[in-house]
């Protein structure tokens, strides 16, 4: 299985056949050079090396410059394709796990942690992640979820900004427990964390459009494609017993060709092999002009293009989206896609598996921080990676077709559905669903048995609602407190903060806890200057530089960068197609309207007709707005 058995594994198994030289890059067996055939098959592990998969290769010159690889890689090749240690690791009855397991469960859906808030002995937990494309849960699994919430949990879900749940406070001895019933209420955690590829984006509003229920089937088409096959997930979790349905036939038939060099033959993970991908992976799919997907911040995104009668014919692709960045590291920046190509509607598949192999392959392995996909795209030029992408692809991309300007939408409050049912989207400040509103949303999605789907933003859409419903349903949600979206600022709507402190280990400062306040603030600030309350500001809040909650798509971005204090970026706009810039930092917690205060004023007295306010800062330029800030005495009668 190319070169992804290399000498840490050789040392760690009693009879290597031979030593393997260092790690280049995955190679699929077409591309393996002066002939050779190295592959890696997976055997029984014995009892002398537990879980360990052994490497059968031929010979193959040691090449002098080898490159080297982070823990991580020697850890997933070690694995046993995402068992050995976590196996083990898991019947012991410390609370906690190893570094080698804690890197392997992250595959699996989950994430060890600490209540950073607590002092002394380290309390340790975990918090599990759900995988479901598009958004789409089930009135099984969303009842499911809330039970375990209240009865392992911390009593709260959590909805993500990758429309998936997250569960926080799961003790390590009631995992299984709560895997198991995650799995057998049509649920899964499977890649929902880790080196592959994460929840698939796609619109969650449930319209019975062709473009959007086929946007919606190519996200769910992709995420069964790009799903570990191993059957590690199963054997953990639930003793070996595969409970999902079968995939669809030409997701099957996509997965299995080999026939320009994508898959590693008789492999228990054709497309992954042992090493997995360099880091995270994200793909979201969506119709023209639906950007509540957040398109270009993806490695993938993918979008419906159909003819004059809204028939879907193809797609248009756009490669090397992502947030994440590290503080005083410039070479790590966040980066918009740019468009790949256009391909048939009957190749989406062989096009998305070609991109990954491309990454798979290419993608660096030695250093964490640019691992991304983004930064093989920025290093190599657009032209050479589709080159490259082609040549697994077995084609040509076709040219990009014209596409109309994006919107953002957040699809909350009452629609039709266009099959006479109707929908009811419902804002959720931060995706924090607690209290008296997790009791109603139970209450009303258990007696109408309803459907759900989670949004890109956070909030939750009930689907498939009678309209005889209707009124006890809008009855019942405002005496729980959730507003009509009239109701809630605007602010609100298009804000995001990530779970921060107390139990993310890379939380600089707070991001989730904290947005209300800063909310209540910007809008105190709003309301002096005379910005009308039905204009809005596009804000985003993440305690660390990772980007989870996308502020450097936001107009007003703050990024954690101390205790208390967080650097400000501004120039996104509202339709989620420009990126920010960084503009101030190290801006304390305490010190944020000396710097609000004029940069509302003068985007109240200066702007143009309608100019949103990162179109504004923009325009001005940051030197000019670094010099209104400092001069700023007040706001002028």
């Amino acid at each position: 299985m190319a070169a992804s058995a290399a000498t840490g594994l050789a040392g760690a198994v009693k009879d290597p056949v031979v030593q393997m030289h260092g790690f280049h890059g995955l190679r699929p067996s077409r591309s393996i050079p002066r002939g050779g055939s190295l592959r890696a098959r997976p055997l029984m592990p014995s009892s002398s090396s537990p879980g360990v998969t052994r490497a059968i290769s031929t010979p193959v010159k040691t090449d002098s410059s080898e490159v080297k690889r982070s823990k991580v890689e020697i850890i997933k090749e070690q694995s046993n394709f995402l068992r050995y240690p976590l196996n083990e690791e898991l019947l012991t009855e410390a609370p906690n796990i190893n570094e080698a397991a804690t890197q392997l469960i992250k595959f699996h859906g989950s994430y060890q942690q600490t209540n950073r808030d607590e002092r002394g002995r380290r309390s340790y937990q975990f918090m599990l992640r759900t995988k479901n494309p598009c958004g789409k849960v089930s009135n099984k699994l969303y009842l499911a979820m809330d039970k375990l919430a209240d009865e392992f949990g911390i009593g709260t879900l959590r909805l993500t900004t990758r429309q998936t749940f997250q569960l926080h406070g799961i003790l390590k001895k009631n995992l299984k427990t709560v895997m198991s019933t995650i799995i057998r209420n049509m649920g899964s955690t499977l890649g929902a964390c880790g080196d592959l590829n994460r929840n698939v984006l796609a619109p969650a509003a449930p319209y019975t459009t062709k473009e959007y229920t086929f946007a919606q089937e190519t996200a769910e088409n992709i995420a069964s494609l790009l799903t570990p096959q191993s059957g590690a997930y199963y054997d953990l979790w639930v003793d070996g017993e595969k409970i999902m349905s079968a995939e669809p036939p030409e997701v099957v038939k996509a997965c299995n060709d080999n026939s320009h060099g994508t898959n590693f033959p008789d492999s228990p993970e054709p497309i992954y092999g042992t090493q997995f991908l360099p880091r995270k992976f994200k793909v979201a799919v969506t119709v023209p002009r639906d950007n509540s997907v957040d398109i270009l911040t993806n490695d993938i995104g993918v979008v419906v293009v159909s003819d004059s009668d809204g028939e879907p014919q193809g797609f248009n692709i756009y490669v090397g989206g992502g947030m994440g960045r590290t503080h005083r590291v410039e070479t790590t920046f966040p980066r918009l896609g740019q468009p790949l190509g256009y391909v048939p509607k009957e190749d989406i598949l062989y096009a998305v598996k070609a991109i990954v192999v491309t990454q798979r392959e290419h993608g660096r392995r030695d250093d964490r921080k640019y691992s991304r996909m983004k930064y093989l795209v920025n290093e190599w030029g657009i032209d050479k990676f589709r080159s490259v992408v082609e040549q697994y692809y077995g084609k040509k991309f076709e040219t990009f077709r014209e596409l109309p300007e994006w919107e953002f939408k957040s699809y909350l409050g009452w629609h039709e559905q266009g099959d006479g049912a109707m929908f009811c989207g419902l804002h959720v400040d931060n995706g924090r669903i607690g209290g008296t509103m997790k009791k109603t949303l139970r209450e009303i999605i258990e007696k109408y048995n309803l459907n759900v789907c989670l949004t890109p933003n956070q909030n939750i859409i009930l689907c498939d609602i009678d309209r005889s419903w209707k009124e006890p349903i809008t009855t019942a949600l405002a005496q729980a407190g959730l507003l009509d979206p009239g109701y809630v600022d605007p602010l609100n709507v298009t804000a995001m903060a990530c779970p921060a402190l107390p139990l993310c280990p890379l939380a600089i400062t707070e991001a989730e806890r904290g947005i209300p306040d800063i909310l209540k603030r910007v809008r105190a600030v709003l309301d002096k200057v005379g910005i009308k309350n039905d204009e809005s500001v596009v804000i985003r809040v993440t305690g660390c530089p990772n980007g989870c909650a996308r502020p450097y798509m936001a107009e007003l971005g703050f990024v954690g960068d101390g205790p208390n204090s967080y650097q400000i970026w501004l120039g996104g706009s509202p339709n989620q197609t420009t990126l920010a810039k960084c503009f101030m930092n190290k801006v304390k917690i305490q010190d944020l309207e000396k710097v609000l205060d004029p940069l509302f004023y003068n985007w109240k007295v200066k702007r143009l007709e309608s100019e949103p306010f990162g179109v504004f800062t923009t325009r001005t330029g940051f030197d000019k707005l670094q010099e209104i800030v400092d001069k700023w005495e007040g706001i002028k009668e």
